[in-house]
């Protein structure tokens, strides 16, 4: 069995993200084909699920160091000193880095599990390189930047779009093969990686939920629902945006309109802007999300910047949730508007959208039907796994030949 060292910047259990979700299915996969050793840093409470992660995959070596770099502006400055963005600074081990070191030729494959963990593959690394692109970072942070108001943070934001950029496409050349969503793809290539190793993947949500019966339209509340990693800036931003400019035209068309907002770790900022907003509910992490799922009428995912394919917008979809979003929130996703979901280009759009979705049957019907059907025929992990292997198969199989072949050369 061949060997794989899998880096990734943080614990990816429990999978309370789409990231880390994402991090954890494939690790998992990865273990049913290779000799795998985790290694990263163990960042905020990483270490209290240390053990729980090692029962749950105790055929995976696990090799961990704890980082404790917050996100400041002395440690904004420290990344400047250094060279390096500011993620990769937060991300850096002294510990890791050594053991790395010292282990990385025995491994056959060494997976990048977000651009971060680059900086753990010694230079004279010979073996298979695979980037597994979460995002494409730098255009999250372009984003980010442009819909800033603060002068300092938009600056400070598009400096470090360019750091991040510089440093991701650098990652993406260094890798034999570049796995990201066809929307990073595109993005990578017009930053100048224009390479045959791209493959694609998706941040998948919970497949299982296709097992689940249809929601009945009969059986819903008068219920908006969200659910999202809360202390992520994206979601805590769009958030904001949508209780600003979208609720307040919604609780007046609809004066009974519940909103649940499902979520770990609320940034204090939205925890303000719901205080005089008694049918918006902080309900924080929900273990069962069938519980809120079962009653909520549309799912809102009011993103107004980000990267890649988002699992909430996957996961409501899989349930059958109709789902009311952004260009952003439906961004890599083959998805059309009124036909699988509802994509609304400004907060009127938005408002229009939901309301028809509360008034009109026939339509929530047909985008809770057609969202998991498409759900079922594209985005299932068994099926992205299974494209995932014949691409990392092609890889480990043309290395093999090219040895094969001078060795023959050798002996000729």
């Amino acid at each position: 069995m061949k060997t794989l060292l899998f880096l990734t910047p943080e614990l990816p259990y429990p999978a309370q993200s789409g990231g880390k979700l994402k991090s954890l299915k494939l690790l998992e996969h990865l273990a049913s084909r290779f000799d795998v050793t985790l290694c990263c840093p163990l960042k905020l409470d990483d270490a209290k699920h240390l053990k729980a992660f090692q029962r749950e995959m105790p055929h995976v070596e696990c090799i961990t160091d704890p980082v404790k770099v917050r996100r400041s502006a002395i440690n904004l400055l420290r990344s400047y000193a250094t060279s390096v963005p500011l993620n990769v600074l937060r991300t850096h081990s002294p510990l890791l880095e050594d053991a790395v070191a010292q282990m990385a030729d025995e491994f056959d494959v060494i997976m990048l599990d977000h651009y971060e963990v680059a900086q753990y593959v010694p230079e004279s690394y010979v073996g298979k390189v695979i980037y597994h692109g979460h995002n494409a970072y730098f255009q999250l942070w372009e984003r980010y930047s442009k819909t800033s108001n603060n002068p300092f943070y938009k600056i400070a934001t598009k400096l470090e779009a360019l750091r991040v950029k510089s440093y991701e496409t650098e990652v993406a050349r260094r890798a034999d093969l570049v796995f990201a969503a066809p929307g990073d793809i595109d993005a990578l290539r017009r930053a100048g990686v224009r390479r045959q190793n791209y493959a694609e993947t998706y941040h998948l949500g919970d497949d299982s939920q296709l097992s689940l019966p249809d929601p009945n339209w009969y059986q819903t509340d008068l219920k908006l629902v969200y659910v999202g990693f809360l202390g992520w800036e994206a979601n805590t931003r769009g958030l904001l945006w949508f209780i600003k400019n979208v609720w307040p035209q919604l609780a007046k068309k609809h004066p009974e309109l519940k909103f649940d907002v499902v979520g770990k770790n609320p940034d204090e900022r939205l925890q303000k802007a719901v205080e005089n907003e008694p049918n918006i509910k902080l309900l924080g992490y929900v273990d069962d999300l069938e519980t809120i799922y079962q009653t909520a009428h549309v799912c809102v995912a009011p993103l107004t910047f980000g990267s890649g394919m988002k699992v909430k917008v996957l996961n409501a979809m899989a349930r059958g949730i109709p789902v009311v979003t952004t260009p952003v929130g439906a961004e890599s996703i083959a998805a059309f508007h009124r036909c699988h979901l509802m994509v609304s280009q400004t907060a009127s759009a938005m408002v229009r959208d939901i309301d028809e979705l509360i008034r009109n049957n026939e339509l929530w019907v047909t985008l809770a039907v057609n969202s998991r059907e498409l759900i079922r025929d594209k985005y299932t992990w068994r099926a992205l796994f299974k494209a995932m292997d014949v691409a990392i198969d092609d890889v480990l199989v043309s290395d093999e030949r090219a040895e094969s072949a001078a060795s023959e050369a050798a002996f000729a």
